[in-house]
């Protein structure tokens, strides 16, 4: 929640005569720049690392999909709730200045821990260091969430400074987006582009940075503080409203039938004044238009988990350049600094020729294009879908015959549909859809189509055994007398990394090494040494490769993301390595990523902006800072809606998720539009305390400080 409250101007800044009496224009607050360069630093540490957040938590954590979704929209939503704690804490305790500085340091210390946790030399508990740092980071960023931008409010005199007061808003508004959008860029790039502790990436140093950053921003924030004008905690007003409702309930509940009352507020009116009441009245009245707002958050949030798992499984290859998923979240804060002012120029004039004018309308169609966002990446997420592995349901097997041998194979067989084939040289048949319950056994007949001692094999019968559920290989290589046909369990599955997957087949002697070389790094690996013929599964660097057997090179080869390959390397006819795709690499772009970003970032400067211009008209002066409050609580409830529908694992498709998110908005704006056409605003008495001793004057006056500015938007992002 952010507090809207102001104190009157140290000595420094009042209004004072010059000679003739005529007042002094009013200098604008030293003290600024220190509060800005903090938030920029701030929101440089909190985006960057949400940005890596979940690719850490998958890559590193070894948690799946849905559980990283989970722990992502898990913090968030305690982030947001954060916010209301941070409030009352800073109205009611310690004030603005001592909340930020404090709960920066908790902040400071859970980026530390991350951190930490990320350096695998270390040896500590990552999972546990990364909880313990993510509880951290929500108390800290929703602690102080609330207080920035009011504590730099506070910094005005008003009215005097009005003007000075709406660049300050711009200003920091600025500083956020230039964070996220900084930061979104910087830290994929120090994830994937620079290689540390003996790993393909940098996690360690992708936390790092945003967390010196913190550093630096408390540095900022105290080094200001001889410029800054303290208030001292005046009292939470969301404690009051929270009181004021309770009292009332209470008081209900026992005299409902012996006092009826024209509204249930009013029972409170005796303990808490008829002004405190009324205003309350009021602001359950905007309320009531909150309750379907939580929808569009849950997902607008998805942009950092779902789209970004989405992007991992799509070709970032530009040519020049190569696209990392992570960083397809900086089309939102760049697209945001774009459409701010094309909204006020363009697209609303534009709006109001086709009679979209009002506020709620406004409102309504935001929603109804991140529907549109979702439709639209469920349309990428069905042209994906072509790309994915084939995995194996119950009722069905795979089989997979890989030939290492330099002859082809006729295989004669009673499995359906392949009675009579043949196996080519060096590459690989397979069946992917064999009806198979448990498990069965097929018999075949293998012979040589090709001249040569090595191609010379017995015309035996022989069986393939597969199981339900599991994907099955064979490796034909040769033997000391004859050749052989190892078995082994597969699997087809492309990398939650986004990773291209090898394995290495060895048709060779037992001391022959296979190294692989990444041309760009000149990194060596050794995958094939010591005897074994058939090698576990291997996560890659998408890249450029030279491999070299025994030293001598035999191929160079790009493995792309989401590729997985098998590397058959054989010494039969000399030394050789072939590459065989088993499933295809990523070919749809992540360019085309970019509409459904565009389509919710419209939604989105419509949705907030809108709706907060909206909801601060509407509410008393006195209650701005408690709507703040519960607008930032919708946000919670919008990733707490997340976490529920990744845990329940309804579908087993994407797409399908994405499907129920989108018909839920739509739906969702169609009971937004029955509360906006039903809304009706409740005037605001003047209240005279003379003529009602009783009335609760608002905090001092301390609730005028400006934000309701509608520049304001971004602050609680």
């Amino acid at each position: 929640m952010v507090d809207t409250s102001k104190e009157e101007a140290p000595a420094a800044t009042q209004e004072v005569g010059d000679i003739e009496g005529e007042p002094k224009k009013l200098k604008y607050p030293r003290a600024i720049p220190f509060i800005i360069s903090n938030e920029f630093c701030e929101r440089f540490n909190y985006y960057g690392m949400r940005t890596v957040l979940v690719l850490y938590l998958t890559r590193k954590l070894d948690f799946d999909d849905d559980t990283a979704t989970v722990l992502y929209h898990t913090f968030t939503t305690l982030v947001y709730f954060m916010c209301v704690i941070g409030a009352i804490i800073a109205d009611s305790w310690l004030g603005k200045f001592r909340t930020i500085l404090y709960l920066s340091i908790v902040y400071t210390i859970g980026s530390g821990c991350i951190t930490l946790g990320a350096i695998p030399t270390w040896d500590l508990d990552a999972r546990a260091m990364t909880i313990a740092g993510l509880l951290l980071i929500a108390f800290g960023s929703g602690g102080i969430k609330p207080c920035v931008a009011a504590f730099g409010g506070e910094q005005f005199k008003l009215p005097e400074q009005a003007k000075y007061l709406a660049l300050f808003f711009s200003m920091f508004y600025f500083a956020v987006n230039s964070g996220s959008f900084v930061s979104t860029m910087v830290t994929p790039i120090l994830r994937e582009d620079v290689k540390c502790f003996d790993d393909d990436d940098c996690f360690p140093l992708a936390f790092g940075v945003p967390g010196v950053l913190m550093v630096i921003s408390i540095i900022i924030f105290i080094i200001g503080k001889p410029l800054y004008k303290i208030s001292a905690p005046a009292g939470n007003m969301f404690v009051k409203v929270s009181k004021c409702i309770w009292t009332a309930i209470r008081t209900r509940s026992r005299e409902k039938s012996i006092n009826p009352r024209e509204h249930w507020l009013d029972y409170s009116e005796k303990r808490w004044g008829r002004q405190l009441v009324d205003e309350t009245r009021i602001l359950l009245n905007v309320l009531k238009l909150y309750i379907p707002l939580p929808v569009f958050w849950a997902l607008f949030d998805q942009q950092g988990s779902r789209w970004t798992f989405q992007a991992t499984r799509m070709d970032g290859d530009l040519g020049f350049w190569t696209i990392k998923p992570d960083q397809m979240q900086v089309i939102n804060p760049l697209l945001i600094l774009v459409f701010i002012p094309l909204y006020e120029v363009a697209f609303y004039p534009l709006l109001s020729l086709i009679g979209i004018r009002r506020p709620l309308q406004k409102l309504t169609l935001g929603g109804i294009f991140a529907g549109l966002a979702f439709v639209i990446s469920t349309i990428v997420e069905i042209q994906l879908e072509s790309t994915y592995a084939v995995m194996p349901k119950a009722g069905e097997a795979q089989l997979r015959i890989f030939n290492g041998m330099p002859c082809d194979y006729r295989i004669q067989s009673n499995i359906p549909e392949h009675a009579d084939f043949t196996l080519k040289s060096m590459s690989m048949f397979e069946e992917k859809y064999l009806n198979v319950k448990g498990s069965a056994t097929y018999t075949y007949t293998l012979s040589s189509t090709g001249p040569g001692p090595n191609c010379a094999v017995a015309e035996e019968q022989r069986t393939f055994v597969v199981d339900e559920e599991k994907q099955l290989s064979y490796f034909i290589r040769k033997q000391d007398s004859g050749i052989s046909l190892l078995r082994y369990e597969d699997d087809t599955e492309k990398s939650s990394k986004g990773y291209p997957v090898f394995r290495v087949l060895g048709n060779t002697a037992t001391n022959r090494t296979v190294v692989f070389r990444d041309i760009d790094s000149s990194d060596a690996f050794d995958r094939h040494k010591n005897g074994s013929y058939v090698y576990d599964r291997v996560e890659s660097y998408p890249s450029d490769y030279e491999i070299y057997v025994d030293g001598e090179l035999t191929l160079t080869y790009t493995m792309r993301l989401g590729g997985v390959y098998a590397f058959i390397v054989s010494d039969t006819d000399g030394m050789s390595t072939t590459p065989i795709i088993v499933t295809e690499p990523n070919s749809v772009n992540m360019l085309w990523l970019i509409p459904q970003y565009v389509v919710m970032t419209l939604g989105e400067v419509m949705y907030s902006i809108t709706g907060l211009e909206f909801s601060f008209t509407q509410a008393p002066e006195s209650m701005k800072s408690v709507l703040q409050g519960c607008w930032q609580l919708t946000v919670a409830v919008g990733n707490l809606i997340v976490v529920i529908v990744a845990e329940a694992k309804i579908f087993d498709e994407q797409k399908w998720e994405f499907v129920l998110f989108a018909v839920l908005m739509f739906v969702d704006m169609g009971l937004f539009s029955i509360l906006a056409w039903r809304y009706k605003q409740i005037p605001l008495k003047n209240y005279d305390e003379e003529d009602d001793p009783n009335a609760t004057l608002p905090i001092d006056q301390k609730e005028e400080s400006g934000l309701d500015n509608p520049v304001f938007k971004k602050s609680d992002e």
